[in-house]
């Protein structure tokens, strides 16, 4: 290159500064498509033939939720016009696929992420499908949550609003209702349930707060707050508030362990509980 940097350096970044999201893709992309061939149509298709970040996850996912309801084109479209009205749908998109490289040892590249990780689809699907919430046009809005449920197995009722950065691992059987709120840079593992008490109409779900981590299989249950920073251990079932910062776990569940700080970025569910 002019500057003298290499295809590696555009892809990781220059002089300290990450280089965009989109970049490092494209370059995880041609990098696998050289050592897989049988795989390089498919890596074109889906990413290399693409001007942006915004583009090729329009067609991703519709080419995964396509089917003999609503075909990949149909889907496509509206997924293109829900990125194009809203770009703050792209750019949660973005934080997301970025944590979950922060956040997951097992990830290699960010094609992993984005080619096949369904937690990571499936936010990304429930993103457009909150957008179609909010514009009025529900019945759509619930079709892609079923199509979600059925190639994911998560379900996530499309008026709920989910911040950026959010890390779904594994995601099999995660489960959000209605009015359940979830801040930026949220972790969660599979299994998790931000659900109601029993048949109540009004404001029933969970609010959670930013950098939460919530354990595998923990249930978040009624119109209840989980603090900024808060940690809800693996198996536990949450009735009540919990304060910021907060470490608690078990059925019901109590306050365990110290202080906890960033949980959802170190992904720590390790409770200091003494002897």
């Amino acid at each position: 290159m002019a500057d003298g940097r290499s295809p590696l350096t555009e892809a990781i970044g220059y002089a300290g500064v990450p280089a965009p999201v989109w970049q490092k893709l494209r370059f995880d992309a041609q990098q696998a498509a050289q050592q897989e061939p049988a795989l390089a149509s498919y890596l074109n298709a889906t990413v290399l033939n693409h001007e942006n970040f915004a583009d090729a996850l329009s067609y991703h996912l519709a080419q995964k939720a396509g089917g003999p309801d609503m075909n990949a084109l149909s889907i496509r479209e509206i997924c293109e016009e829900a990125l194009k009205s809203d770009p703050a749908i792209v750019a949660a998109a973005e934080r997301d696929l970025q944590a979950v490289l922060d956040r997951d040892p097992a990830t290699r590249s960010t094609l992993q992420p984005f080619l096949f990780f369904k937690g990571f689809l499936a936010l990304q699907t429930h993103r457009i499908g909150h957008w179609l919430w909010g514009q009025g046009r529900e019945t759509l809005a619930f079709f892609l949550q079923s199509r979600t449920s059925e190639l994911y197995a998560v379900d996530i009722h499309p008026a709920a609003p989910i911040g950026s950065g959010v890390f779904m691992d594994h995601a099999t059987g995660i489960v959000i209702g209605e009015t359940a709120r979830v801040g930026d840079d949220v972790s969660m593992l599979h299994g998790v349930t931000l659900g109601g008490t029993g048949k109540v109409y009004t404001d029933r779900h969970p609010k959670i707060g930013n950098g939460v981590l919530l354990g595998a299989g923990s249930k978040v249950l009624g119109n209840i707050r989980i603090g900024d920073e808060a940690r809800v251990g693996s198996g536990s079932v949450v009735l009540s508030d919990v304060p910021a910062r907060c470490s608690v776990a078990g059925v019901p569940a109590k306050p365990v362990g110290g202080a906890c700080m960033k949980p959802a970025q170190t992904m720590d569910q390790k409770f200091d509980v003494g002897l």
